[in-house]
Parts: C-alpha cells; sequence; structure tokens
C-alpha cells in the first residue's frame, strides 16, 4: 500500500545538501573516468541457492525458480523453507526493500508479543484494527497501532524474534522499513512453529488473519497451490519515484504433507501486476514441485 511512506521524498533537503549533491555528480564523472581505463570485473549475477533432505527436491526447486525468473526484469529476492523435507531455497537472501504492507504481519506480530509479555488479550479494538490491517490491508489501522506501539517496542520484537536485518520505517514512515528475506521468512517460522517469541494463540491468531485476506489481495505466494493445502498471506505494493514499484508476497503452506512459507521481494517493476506475475511464475513452481516430491 502506499501510506507509510513519505508524499514527497525529496522533502527537508537543505540548499547544502543539494549542493553537495551537485558536487557528487562532477566526482561521479571522474571516477567513471578512472574506471573506464582499468575496469573491474564485473560482480556475479546472485544465484538461486537450494537444499534439501529430500533427494532430486533441491536441484529441482534450483532450476525451475531460476528457469521461472529467466526473462523477468527487476531486482528480485526468493525465500523458501519446507519442514516436512528440510527444504530451503534462498536468492538474494540480505538484499534490503522499502517493505510497503508485508511490514504489518511485523506490526501484529510486535503487538500479540507485547500483549503476552503483559499477561493481557487484546481489547476489543485493537482486535478490529488488526483485522483491518491484516485481512483488507487497511493503512490508517495501521499507523495507529504503529503509534501505538512506538519504536521501542518495535525494535524489541525483532531483537527477540532475530531480526537483525530489519529496519523500521523513520517518523511513522512504516511502509519503508527495510526488510530482507532472511528475516521474512525468520518471523513466518516464527508464526508458523511453537516458540518461546509468541504463544500459541498469537500464532493461531495471526494465521487466521492471513487467511482470511480479501479475495482481491489473495495474489502472489499462494498462486497454483494445490486443493487441500491451507493458505496464509500478505502482500504489499508500493510505487516511488526510483525503482519503480515494489511488489511483494509472503505465505505460509499446510497440508497434503508439507509444511512451508515463502517469501518473494521484487522492486524495478514497471507496473504493480508485472511484480505479481514475477512472483506467481515463482510460487507456481514451488507448489509443483513440492506436490510432486
Amino acid at each position: 500500500m502506499t501510506h507509510g511512506i513519505p508524499s514527497d521524498t525529496s522533502r527537508g533537503i537543505s540548499g547544502r545538501a543539494r549542493a553537495l549533491g551537485a558536487a557528487g555528480v562532477g566526482a561521479g564523472v571522474l571516477i567513471a573516468c578512472v574506471a573506464a581505463a582499468s575496469p573491474a570485473a564485473a560482480a556475479p549475477t546472485p544465484t538461486v541457492g537450494c537444499t534439501s533432505a529430500k533427494a532430486g527436491l533441491a536441484a529441482k526447486l534450483k532450476k525451475d525458480i531460476t528457469a521461472a525468473l529467466a526473462d523477468r526484469k527487476g531486482t528480485i529476492a526468493v525465500g523458501l523453507y519446507d519442514r516436512s523435507t528440510k527444504t530451503t531455497c534462498t536468492l538474494r537472501p540480505s538484499t534490503t526493500y522499502d517493505s510497503a504492507s508485508v511490514v504489518k504481519v511485523t506490526v501484529l506480530a510486535t503487538l500479540l508479543w507485547d500483549a503476552k509479555k503483559h499477561n493481557r488479550y487484546l481489547t476489543a479494538r485493537e482486535v478490529s484494527l488488526t483485522k483491518a490491517m491484516i485481512t483488507k490491508s487497511d493503512n490508517a489501522a495501521t499507523s495507529t497501532l504503529w503509534r501505538q506501539l512506538g519504536m521501542t517496542k518495535i525494535k524489541g520484537f525483532l531483537a527477540a524474534a532475530g531480526m537483525t536485518q530489519t529496519k523500521p520505517g523513520a517518523n511513522g514512515y512504516w511502509g519503508l522499513t527495510r526488510i530482507t528475506v532472511t528475516d521474512e521468512q525468520k518471523l513466518l517460522k516464527l508464526i508458523t512453529a511453537k516458540n518461546r517469541v509468541l504463544s500459541d494463540n498469537s500464532r493461531a491468531y495471526i494465521l487466521k488473519l492471513m487467511g482470511q485476506v480479501v479475495s482481491s489481495q489473495r495474489w502472489g505466494t499462494p498462486y497454483g497451490v494445490p486443493s487441500g493445502v491451507s493458505v496464509a498471506v500478505k502482500n504489499g505494493w508500493l510505487q516511488r519515484a526510483t525503482h519503480g514499484w515494489r511488489v511483494h508476497s509472503v505465505g505460509a503452506f499446510k497440508g497434503r504433507g508439507h509444511d512451508y512459507t515463502i517469501t518473494v521481494l521484487t522492486q524495478g517493476n514497471s507496473t504493480m501486476n508485472y511484480g505479481i506475475a514475477t512472483i506467481q511464475g515463482v510460487a507456481k513452481v514451488v507448489h509443483r514441485d513440492l506436490a510432486a516430491s
């Protein structure tokens, strides 16, 4: 969603900063000339890496995810973890992205974690806000909860969850929280298995709301999911002047002998629908390969 971010990212740039920026342009030209004289080796393109306890599955997933992304533009990061076959796949696991609305799962988890610490249930107001935030991706509800929690509690939850690569958005701009596949997968693991950070009731509540997302927002990682497999999803989408559209999807799936989570983060998409298609290309082969294993 587009709220929770500054409407004018150039706001507040001082004259001095503009001057420094202009100076940097000139320096960049000089650096470019030097670099041209002695070209450095280009950084290798990141590749999909997979491991699995199931014979042949890692190689199959690596091949199929790579093929699904072969002609897709943008910067794409992927995470897969299946408990049942001890399968993990990653692509750009530590590349950071503006979170857009996928951060709403973190906001909900923080609220529940804090309530557990204070041995209390959510209030009727909090239940209403959290339902709107997750099932309809309501931005006003998210902003209300973000303000209520405050940075200390949000950072406290991130530390407890081991989400060390996540940086909360400053000045109330929750949509500009910086996230990675590694940390989103950590969060999904906490939501889908018993742990000391989130109570069983909290985990069940998060999965319930992610399972009730309105139909128009159920695209992305659930695409191609086999019948008989439960779906919990949260998506995010945001357009900015740089890197075009950010389009993300996180999902948890259980059934037919598998218990797995998928995160796909993308930026540099020309349109929102282009990003959705990229994510769904990955999701389709993951669901298919796991179902066949």
